[in-house]
C-alpha cells in the first residue's frame, strides 16, 4: 500500500502553496521514514526506467523520436488524475523517453495532475495550466467524475452535462493561449476487481466501462484531436488490484498509443516556437 500511495500521490501539486517540501516532510505524509521513501522513489524510478528501454527499442517508435511531433525547446503539459499523476505513467514515460533519446530538443515536460481530481477541481487550477504556458496539452479527466456511490447505477459524482461544460472550459480558458490542445478519453477499468477492491466496496463506491465510454462519446462535441485509450494495445495484467488503475504494462502500451497516434491525428497547429 505505501509503494502505491507513493506511485500515485503527490503531495506538492495538490498543496500548491507548499514548496520544495523535504523527504523528511514527505515521508511524513506518508506515515513512514525517509530512508523508505527514498527507497520506494528509487524503485520506481528504476521500474520507469526500464520500461522507457523497451519504448526506446519499439521501430514504430523509433520513426517516432526521429520525426518527433514536438519542436525544439516546446514545453508540453498534462492535466489529469491519477492516470497521469502516476510516477510511472504514459506522460512520464514519454517525458522519459524524449530526455534519454532526444535531448536535443531541449523539451520542456510539466505534468500538473492531480491524484482523485474531477473535471471540477481541474477547472479550479486553469491559473497553474496558464502558468505552465504549454506549447502542448494533453487532457485526461472525467474518470472521477463517473465515480458512483451506491452500485453501477448509483449517484454520480458529477453528472455528464456538468463534465462537459468543466471540460469545454478548461481547454477554452487555456487553448486561448494558443497551445495544442489534446484529449484522450478516460481508460477502461475491470468492474470484477473493482467490485471486489475491499476498500471501494467499503466505501460503497465503483466505475463503470459504460461511464467511461460516455465521456469518450461525449469529446468529439468539443472538437480537437482525440486519443482513445481504449485502443491501446492489449497486455496480460492491465490493472493494479483495484481494476481502477493502470498496471506499467498498460502505462507503457498506453505511451506507445499516444505517441503513434500523434503522427496521424489531424487538426493539430504547428507551432514552430516556444511561446515562453
Amino acid at each position: 500500500m505505501l509503494e502505491k500511495l507513493i506511485r500515485f500521490q503527490q503531495p506538492e501539486r495538490s498543496l500548491g502553496y507548499a514548496r520544495a517540501l523535504s523527504d523528511e516532510t514527505l515521508a511524513g505524509l506518508f506515515n513512514t521514514d525517509s530512508e523508505t521513501y527514498r527507497e520506494a522513489i528509487a524503485q520506481l524510478d528504476a521500474q520507469r526506467a526500464e520500461t522507457v528501454r523497451r519504448l526506446a527499442s519499439r521501430a514504430e517508435l523509433r520513426a517516432v523520436l526521429q520525426h518527433s511531433p514536438f519542436e525544439p525547446g516546446q514545453t508540453i503539459v498534462a492535466t489529469g488524475e491519477s492516470t497521469t499523476a502516476d510516477r510511472s505513467s504514459w506522460f512520464e514515460l514519454i517525458a522519459a523517453l524524449f530526455a534519454a533519446e532526444r535531448p536535443d530538443l531541449e523539451l520542456t515536460f510539466e505534468n500538473l495532475a492531480v491524484a482523485g481530481s474531477t473535471t471540477t477541481q481541474a477547472l479550479a487550477s486553469v491559473p497553474s495550466l496558464r502558468r505552465a504556458s504549454g506549447d502542448w496539452v494533453f487532457c485526461m479527466l472525467g474518470g472521477n467524475d463517473s465515480q458512483r456511490f451506491g452500485g453501477a447505477d448509483g449517484t454520480r459524482l458529477v453528472s455528464t452535462a456538468e463534465t462537459v461544460r468543466n471540460l469545454r472550459a478548461l481547454r477554452d480558458l487555456v487553448q486561448a493561449e494558443g497551445a495544442n490542445w489534446v484529449w484522450l478519453t478516460p481508460t477502461p477499468v475491470d468492474e470484477v476487481l473493482i467490485a471486489q477492491f475491499r476498500f471501494f466496496r467499503f466505501a460503497g463506491i465503483t466505475w463503470t466501462n459504460a461511464d467511461a465510454r460516455g465521456i469518450a462519446a461525449e469529446l468529439p462535441k468539443l472538437g480537437g484531436p482525440i486519443i482513445d485509450t481504449f485502443a491501446a494495445e492489449p497486455v496480460a495484467e492491465p490493472f493494479l488490484d483495484d481494476g481502477l488503475h493502470p498496471s506499467l504494462s498498460a502505462q507503457e502500451a498506453l505511451a506507445a498509443q499516444v505517441l503513434t497516434s500523434l503522427s496521424s491525428i489531424s487538426g493539430l497547429r504547428r507551432i514552430t516556437t516556444s511561446r515562453q
